[in-house]
């Protein structure tokens, strides 16, 4: 009967054809940004592009005005620039999300804030600070790592500390956001591979897997949280 079972089970093992994986090398170590778009980057569009009658009013976006521009369009009034050190010559708002006192209080419509919560440590405090600065009815829409490499930009200026999956965010941003939270996830196996070894879209062998989703692999995890 064993014999019998392990047969079977060799008949039905995936071919594996293990490529560049012999090797420690990625193809890229910026995610890809050098060849094209980043895997990661996909989702987030995407995620973004699903979400985008929400960019709507006063808009507040981290770092810069790119997505709450290109996402937004006519339906922003205003874009403000958040960033937590005063060297960028974009940010119109120098604030930690860790400190309220430093942050406009019920002042935006919508916040959008990419992969921005993997790089605080003290992540309560943080979900705190965006359910601060967001008027009553106003929209947080995030997105955070699951599966993924370490951004050394991130890592060397202000640290990088947490990887997601839809359980943690649920936890986290649920309480705050008094159960006005959707949480998601995206990406799969070949997705998660490519992400890692810096393959972009571009050079994806088969797009359309892209959109095909596998909870078991997480590469981003996205959150459409409102405030109460």
């Amino acid at each position: 009967m064993l014999l019998k079972l392990m047969r079977y089970l060799n008949r039905k093992k995936t071919v594996v054809d293990f490529g560049s994986l012999t090797t420690a090398v990625p193809v890229s170590r910026v995610f890809g940004l050098d060849r094209g778009t980043p895997i990661n980057r996909y989702y987030i569009d995407r995620f973004l592009a699903a979400n985008a009658e929400l960019i709507r009013g006063r808009v507040l976006e981290v770092g810069g005005c790119d997505y709450s521009r290109r996402f937004g369009g006519d339906r922003v009034e205003r874009c403000e620039v958040l960033h937590v050190a005063a060297d960028n010559p974009a940010a119109t708002i120098v604030g930690d999300l860790t400190d309220p006192a430093t942050l406009p209080a019920a002042a935006m419509d919508c916040f959008i804030c990419t992969q921005t919560f993997d790089c605080i440590f003290d992540l309560q405090k943080a979900v705190q600070g965006a359910h601060h600065l967001l008027k009553p009815g106003g929209v947080l829409l995030a997105t955070m790592s699951g599966i993924g490499q370490v951004s050394r930009y991130d890592m060397d200026r202000w640290g990088e500390y947490w990887r997601f999956t839809t359980a943690s965010a649920t936890r986290l941003f649920e309480p705050v956001f008094a159960g006005g939270v959707a949480v998601a996830c995206h990406g799969n196996l070949p997705a998660a591979i490519a992400a890692l070894q810096g393959v972009t879209v571009e050079e994806f062998p088969d797009p359309a897997l892209l959109d095909e989703c596998d909870a078991d692999y997480p590469l981003i995890v996205t959150v459409v949280a409102r405030k109460g």
